[in-house]
């Protein structure tokens, strides 16, 4: 897509150009300051970036309201930078990649297909699969027998949704994800670990993203359900019978454990690992690398393993690096002390004489 910046202007009614500044210029894309060419958008936050705005070759830059007057590209003032420059961001986005139903592709006759579905290269549509209006799935998925996708979402390459699972409107699946694979459940029979049969599905309500090689695994009875809004990243563990609240961020390699609960707009950072049956309240955060092994309170920020609220394990880790210091401190001190002992051990046996 190519705007003329009036255009882009005129969709940002907050924003600012320069008095008599010509905004005849096209704009074929967005892109870092560092970048940029004569055709490109770009934005800065801050006064602290003046010096790579001055040296861009951006077409145009969003700054702030109150950003320094320079030389260099044509500098647009608005309240909200970032927000106004991703606004703008999303018309120059891709359009679909498919379109129409491709022959090779298997879609079993009981399927049945909403208006405007796109259907790539080899995927197979299994017995009793719906597909809402407008959705997408890409070359090689695998949609098993009575999965119901809604409107408007996209399933990419290479995707295994799993049977009797269920997605919400607009849901994005990235490559390589598994919605409904088996959850981890066996037990101990004496013998040998004996799988326990994993019977129920996952339901995935409006509006989700799920990252590139995800799994949401399906429930032993009931459901594994993530609730609307929630954005998965790459690589994430939701376990059998989790509840994955609305709105939700699980960041990448972070792993839920069976029939854990995740309260509405909970942050879980990188390489979290909560445990089974476990639950963290509404608007909690939990730091990078935590191991959190009981309930967290709503809106409580928990951060280390065991996870402990964040102020105190700031203090402990602060008072963990004086530990050098101090065991050196006491090395001295016990030494000073032998010395002491010697000393009056020495005195006592003069006066004894």
């Amino acid at each position: 897509m190519i705007f003329h910046l009036a255009d882009l202007c005129a969709l940002l009614p907050d924003a600012v150009p320069p008095p008599g500044a010509d905004l005849a210029p096209q704009i074929h894309g967005v892109n870092t300051l560092e970048l940029a060419t004569e055709t490109d958008l770009c934005f800065a936050e801050g006064s602290e970036q003046a010096l790579a705005v001055q040296g861009s070759r951006a077409g145009a830059v969003l700054v702030p309201e109150g950003f320094p007057d320079l030389n260099g590209p044509l500098v647009i003032r608005t309240p909200a930078p970032r927000r106004d420059f991703f606004q703008l961001a999303a018309l120059f986005s891709p359009g679909p990649e498919l379109t129409g139903i491709h022959p090779s592709a298997v879609i079993d006759p009981s399927a049945v297909v909403g208006e405007g579905v796109a259907v790539g290269p080899l995927a197979v549509i299994a017995a009793g699969v719906q597909l809402g209006d407008r959705s997408a799935v890409g070359a090689g998925c695998y949609l098993g027998a009575g999965v119901v996708l809604g409107q408007d979402c996209v399933i990419e390459p290479n995707v295994t949704i799993q049977r009797d699972c269920r997605l919400g409107n607009r849901c994005i699946v990235h490559s390589g994800a598994v919605v409904g694979g088996d959850g981890f459940g066996f037990r101990w029979d004496g013998t040998g670990h004996r799988k326990v049969p994993q019977l129920g599905r996952v339901v995935i309500e409006d509006d989700v993203d799920i990252g590139c090689n995800t799994c949401v695994d399906r429930a032993t009875l009931g459901e594994t359900r993530i609730r609307r809004g929630t954005k998965v990243d790459n690589l994430v563990q939701v376990a059998h019978n989790t509840d994955i609240g609305a709105h939700v961020i699980l960041v990448s390699q972070a792993g839920v454990a069976g029939s854990s609960t995740v309260g509405t707009g909970v942050v879980v950072a990188g390489q979290v690992a909560i445990s089974d049956h476990v639950n963290i309240g509404a608007g909690a955060r939990v730091g990078g690398q935590s191991g959190v092994t009981k309930d967290v309170p709503e809106g409580a920020t928990v951060f280390g393993t065991p996870a402990r609220p964040l102020k105190d394990t700031l203090r402990e880790l602060a008072a963990l690096s004086q530990l050098p210091g101090l065991l050196k401190q006491i090395k001295s001190q016990t030494q000073e002390l032998a010395r002491l002992r010697e000393r009056v051990a020495k005195l006592e046996q003069d006066r004894s004489r």
